[in-house]
């Protein structure tokens, strides 16, 4: 059984939230996003993620732990596996706390986070490729956001750090026919000049970004080797449209002035909580439908697999082992 003094507390750093942007945006074409939902909400807890597991092993090097990084790089697939502790998976599933109350919560009473769900998407954990000795790790990531445009104009007002991502429609970003775009014609309607980050693929399917400056009021052409165009970035919120256009195929994009995403994740404290074997999970496991109520979500959105965290072993038995067979 787990108790609130097994939780391991780690701090967070303003590069993690950079890490999980690039990672995030390299691996935005392999992400699925569910219909009708926002894809900047799924953007935000991939950045979470990546966060969670770069503190992680961090964490690991300074406690002298060994372990291994798998296909870490390229960054393709955002559900993929990179930390093996002991030649043995560790799949981390975090958990992006987004809501004051919630956090000052976990502060005040470590207690609440012992009784709330480890979660594991039930097609995740029936998946190809898995072995039962793979590890589940559990963590919680506590960290505001700014998604609504309220809080947007308050965290640059305060100086806080933002990153405005509009994703492209699949006509852009995954297009039928894999030929070049060939030029794009930019244009802002905005009074000063603003730059741009255009992130597309090219013919080998690799994501490159590209910056842009354009003028105010003027149309200016890009010459460029995409074949897909995935996200536009800007770097200051813009106060009025900005359309691109690719004549080769006919389309004209239109981006409204709040038609940005704000996918910087403010991070305070990552808690890693415990761990089991997949087997182990497996044999204690029960069933959570869609669209339950849990401690992470006002409605899970799939299927889940939960244990509570209270039943969870402790990470650093784990951690300890690996460490004693090393020496």
């Amino acid at each position: 059984m787990l108790s609130p003094s097994d939780l391991i507390h780690l701090p967070y750093t303003r590069d993690l939230t950079e890490t999980g942007i690039a990672y995030a945006l390299r691996s935005l074409t392999n992400t699925f996003i569910r219909a009708g939902s926002s894809p900047y909400d799924k953007l935000r807890r991939i950045v979470a993620n990546v966060a969670v597991e770069l503190a992680f092993r961090r964490y690991l090097s300074e406690q002298n732990i060994p372990f291994d990084v798998k296909g870490a790089t390229p960054f393709t697939n955002p559900d993929r596996y990179d930390v093996s502790l002991g030649g043995r998976r560790c799949d981390i599933k975090s958990f992006l706390i987004s809501y004051r109350e919630q956090i000052s919560e976990m502060k005040r009473n470590p207690n609440v986070l012992l009784k709330a769900p480890a979660l594991v998407p039930s097609d995740q954990n029936a998946a190809e490729g898995h072995l039962d000795s793979d590890i589940y790790l559990f963590a919680f990531l506590s960290s505001l956001i700014a998604a609504a445009q309220e809080d947007l104009k308050k965290a640059i007002g305060a100086g806080q750090p933002h990153y405005l991502v509009h994703v492209m429609p699949d006509s852009w970003a995954r297009p039928a026919a894999w030929t070049p775009l060939g030029a794009l014609v930019l244009k802002s309607e905005a009074e000063e000049g603003i730059t741009l980050e255009l992130g597309g693929q090219v013919e080998a399917r690799e994501m490159r970004p590209l910056e842009v400056e354009v003028p105010p009021r003027t149309r200016v052409e890009i010459q460029n080797d995409f074949y897909s165009l995935v996200y536009i970035h800007i770097k200051t919120q813009p106060g009025s449209r900005i359309g691109i256009r690719c004549s080769q195929r006919n389309e004209l994009h239109l981006i409204g002035a709040l038609e940005w995403g704000n996918i910087w994740v403010y991070g305070m404290n990552v808690l890693l909580t415990g761990f089991l074997t997949r087997e182990e999970f497996n044999r204690k496991a029960r069933p959570v439908p869609e669209g339950t109520r849990v401690f992470q979500y006002e409605k899970t959105r799939t299927k889940n697999l939960a244990v509570p965290v209270s039943e969870l072993k402790p990470l650093h038995e784990l951690l300890e082992r690996i460490k004693e067979s090393n020496q």
